[in-house]
């Protein structure tokens, strides 16, 4: 933890061949430097990076990583799920981030014994008791299969009281997205710790695409500069940085309890941005 009593945290994705493996590791071991508080690995759509999930945590945790598997019960059965705790609780893993997830493209029929994060959430109480420290999603700009703001707020509620130790949100660039949910939850009397969820801008085609699938608003003006660079990615990163670091500020000045990098296993990005805003 800083200085400043905030927690800081990095994300990584598992590979999926050998030369992306020597890319994580190579980037993992770079950002050793910056001590964040702890890392979370994701985990497919599905399942479908189950084992890849496994092995990476256990990498990241040879690597002196306080790590955070991903976890999601959609598709998923409860014996898949308890025997996945069971052998993250006898690696010494202490945090699970626990989503309700996709299902893979063309899947359809059976999504599992539980639909709902909360179900989960709730599931990882009653067979971990209070071992594992549980973080769930959150959507300040709201959930893209939500009807409504007022709904989607509901779902979050609805996990916190399922056990819920804190979230993570999705990634935005509005700062005032992010306070006016804060605010809602607490006039719901929910107070857990909210952490933005942080995505540095490298590449505008990648981030229009994951926008598109997440439901993270672009602003206009950010889009607009975006299109004045075209294919020039010094230009597109040098704005993407002063960007994201500008918003990393607001919150942090605002009482935000910390921040949540999504690295996409890129160091150079991560830890330019990293220098630029978590203080020492």
């Amino acid at each position: 933890m800083s200085s400043s009593g905030k927690k800081f945290s990095l994300e990584f994705f598992p590979p999926r061949d050998i030369a992306a493996q020597e890319k994580l590791v190579r980037s993992a071991k770079q950002m050793q430097a910056l001590h964040p508080d702890y890392v979370s690995v994701t985990f497919g759509a599905g399942g479908s990076t189950r084992s890849g999930t496994v092995e990476t945590v256990r990498m990241m945790q040879n690597l002196g990583f306080d790590t955070a598997p991903h976890l999601s019960c959609i598709g998923a059965a409860k014996a898949e799920l308890a025997e996945l705790l069971d052998g993250y609780r006898a690696q010494g893993v202490r945090r699970i981030v626990a989503l309700r997830g996709d299902l893979p493209s063309g899947m359809g029929g059976d999504s599992g014994e539980m639909r709902h994060a909360r179900d989960l959430v709730a599931f990882i109480r009653e067979h971990s008791g209070d071992h594992f420290h549980i973080e769930v999603a959150a959507y300040p700009e709201m959930h893209p299969q939500s009807l409504s703001a007022r709904e989607d707020l509901a779902h979050f509620v609805d996990k916190v009281k399922a056990g819920a130790d804190s979230a993570i949100t999705q990634y935005f660039f509005n700062a005032d997205a992010y306070f006016d949910f804060v605010d809602r939850l607490q006039a719901q009397g929910v107070d857990i710790p909210v952490i933005p969820g942080i995505m540095p801008i490298t590449n505008n085609a990648q981030l229009a695409r994951f926008s598109n699938m997440c439901g993270a608003e672009i602003p206009r003006w950010i889009r607009l500069r975006l299109a004045d660079f075209g294919d020039d990615r010094a230009s597109i990163r040098a704005f993407g940085l002063d960007v994201v670091s500008q918003l990393c500020g607001r919150l942090l000045e605002r009482g935000a309890p910390g921040l949540h990098f999504y690295t996409l296993n890129n160091a150079e990005v991560t830890t330019a941005l990293w220098g630029r805003v978590v203080p020492r």
